[in-house]
């Protein structure tokens, strides 16, 4: 009897399907969902860990082009405050690149803020020896058409104002 029970265990593991491995859309997916679960929470090791040593980080001020010591300069004291920010994808398109390694991919989401609403972000990942990284992050307000020229007036005459 133990015998039969062992022989139908082991039957029922080789009969079963192999574990599916995640795709790397699947695994990037998971990479920026640990980034805005990490700036979530304000914590800064898990969140700068995702990117790149050289990644870049672009934000909705013209001026915000950041290297990633800089952004962390700038992120880390919020952060050690105990003050994150908040993102949930609504959205989100992610490309491999056609490239014979599959180590470079692009995406773009729909993310929502209680603070701003609707904004999107863009980016690259590239596929180091630890996993997909972030070597580019761009995070933008989208305006609707309709209140583009209102908007983009707005700007250009915050621009003109002598500094």
């Amino acid at each position: 009897m133990r015998f039969l029970a062992l022989t139908i265990a082991m039957l029922t593991v080789l009969a079963a399907p192999p574990a599916r491995a995640a795709t790397p859309e699947q695994d990037i997916a998971a990479v920026l969902d640990a980034l805005h679960a990490a700036a979530a929470r304000a914590d800064g090791p898990a969140y700068f860990a995702l990117y790149t040593p050289d990644a870049t980080y672009l934000g909705t001020d013209a001026g915000e082009r950041w290297s990633l010591d800089a952004f962390k300069g700038y992120a880390m004291p919020y952060f050690a405050k105990g003050q994150g920010w908040t993102y949930t994808p609504r959205e989100r398109h992610i490309t491999i690149a056609p490239v014979d390694c599959r180590c470079v991919a692009w995406f773009d989401e729909l993310l929502d803020s209680a603070s701003y609403g609707t904004s999107r972000g863009t980016g690259t990942l590239v596929l180091t020896a630890d996993g997909w990284r972030v070597s580019q992050y761009a995070l933008t307000f989208p305006i609707p058409n309709d209140l583009a020229k209102d908007m983009t007036a707005r700007i250009k005459t915050f621009e003109a104002k002598p500094k």
